[in-house]
């Protein structure tokens, strides 16, 4: 078994112990080709290039033969069992040539608060994870995998970095002390940079219902990141009334349910209610769900948390979302007590916006009819102004000899009086303008009193 399997297979035995981990996916291993330029591994004969300025430590799996190679003035290289280097002529392999040197690229790229660069181990399909939750929460442990290179940078330091755990090097932190002296010395200078704080508590989430990520303050940074490859804007939603659900950098099309919770509730018995039992069905293929548990965006009652759940539609067909909302709302009307629910409300998006051929032929077909009818109302009267365009009124007699030429029935006043005006040319139906749809559900098996605690 690989590397990466037996870290796969410690992340299931997590999930399985009710931790939730975070797996940290780049490195700084020279044998990948993302790590270089050119996005391939220098060839046989090439010349190789690390920044003088740049700290980096370096994993080698293999064996190189290089032309030349240029060192960073603080950094380590380190070998695998069998890797090393040796010294080769210029050009001798064919893809070398005498093109540039292989440029190790800059390895401070990789940040925290990257939603990008980390990997749940409750992964399953159809299940996702609102982007501040993708980043490690504060009761996560997180796991760098002990045969590979890496480097994080650690944020602005605007807030500190937190989580319950660290495994790195071979070692697992969990005290603030230990991982204080880590970070001080080489290997942790090597791996870890930046003005961010980070530090570690065994602070275990025993909440059957779930503990709230606790990223909040974080997730500016977090969309910062998320966003820096489309410019730091977000990416324009295909829906009328978009929503965007606590945690989430953007907004997105589907629909949101919120839970008020009592006692008994069990967030991960939930989860795989939803997607046992509802997401397996046809009618919901292609639908995504995000569960956890979200500080109350209202303050009406004294619970100061609620459970958020998020359905997002991924495929061509549309309204899915909704229909798997009233679901969940119908299945708390039935199984309410059971589940350990007080109560349900749902949000949901609007309608798609059209973006196929069809639509654009429909909408090029309106711009068409609307400019005939601009030109018809306003060409006349600006060309009877400039003497190109005559015409007698009907009811003015003409004079004897007078040639008629010939009557424009557009421009008949009396058939004009008898045509109706017409009407305001409408592409979305009726039914699509209220775009945004509420349910809410008490569950009667609860008294008033109950679910104002």
């Amino acid at each position: 078994m690989g590397v990466l399997g037996r870290v796969l297979l410690w992340l299931q035995l997590c999930a399985l112990t009710q931790a939730v981990s975070k797996l940290w996916v780049p490195n700084t291993d020279f044998d990948v080709a993302a790590n270089w330029s050119q996005n391939r591994t220098p060839c046989a004969g090439g010349a190789v290039e690390f920044p003088a300025d740049k700290m980096v430590s370096v994993l080698v799996q293999e064996g190189h033969a290089v032309s030349d190679m240029l060192l960073p003035l603080d950094g380590e290289l380190v070998l695998a069992s069998g890797a090393g280097f040796g010294v080769s002529d210029v050009g001798s392999h064919l893809d070398c040539g005498a093109g540039e040197p292989a440029v190790f690229r800059d390895s401070d790229r990789f940040s925290w608060h990257d939603p990008h660069l980390w990997r749940s181990g409750d992964e399953a399909p159809g299940l996702f994870f609102v982007d501040a939750e993708r980043v490690p929460c504060r009761h996560d442990d997180v796991f760098f995998p002990p045969s590979a290179s890496f480097r994080v940078g650690l944020g602005p330091g605007a807030s500190p970095v937190r989580v319950r755990s660290i495994s790195a090097l071979g070692r697992t932190f969990t005290r603030d002390e230990d991982l204080a002296v880590f970070l001080a010395s080489r290997a942790g200078r090597l791996r870890f940079h930046g003005p961010g704080a980070l530090s570690v508590g065994p602070e275990d989430c025993a909440d059957p219902s779930g503990c709230v990520c606790g990223n909040a303050e974080a997730q500016p940074w977090i969309c910062a990141a998320l966003l820096q490859p489309l410019g730091g804007r977000c990416p324009q939603a295909a829906c009328h009334s978009a929503l965007r659900p606590q945690g989430q950098c953007c907004d997105l099309c589907g629909a949101v349910v919120l839970l008020t919770h009592g006692p008994a509730f069990d967030l991960e018995r939930y989860r795989a209610r939803i997607l046992d039992t509802f997401l397996g069905l046809p009618q919901y293929q292609g639908l995504q769900v995000a569960v956890s548990k979200v500080p109350r965006s209202s303050r009406l009652r004294e619970a100061a948390t609620e459970i958020q759940v998020v359905l997002v539609e991924n495929g061509p067909e549309t309204g899915g979302a909704g229909r798997l909302a009233r679901a969940l709302l119908a299945d708390v009307a039935e199984n309410g007590e059971a589940l350990g629910v007080l109560e349900a409300t749902m949000r949901e998006s609007g309608a798609h916006v059209w973006g196929s051929s069809a639509a654009g032929l429909a909408g090029g077909v309106a711009a068409a009819v609307l400019l005939a009818l601009l030109v018809l109302l306003v060409a006349p009267p600006l060309l009877r102004r400039a003497g190109r365009l005559r015409w007698r009124r009907h009811e003015a007699a003409a004079p004897a000899g007078t040639p008629l030429g010939f009557h424009n029935p557009v421009f008949d006043v009396t058939a004009s009086e008898e045509l109706p005006l017409p009407r305001p040319l409408s592409l979305v139906p009726k039914a699509a303008a209220d775009s945004t749809s509420h349910s809410y559900f008490v569950n009667p098996l609860f008294t008033g009193a109950e679910a104002e605690a």
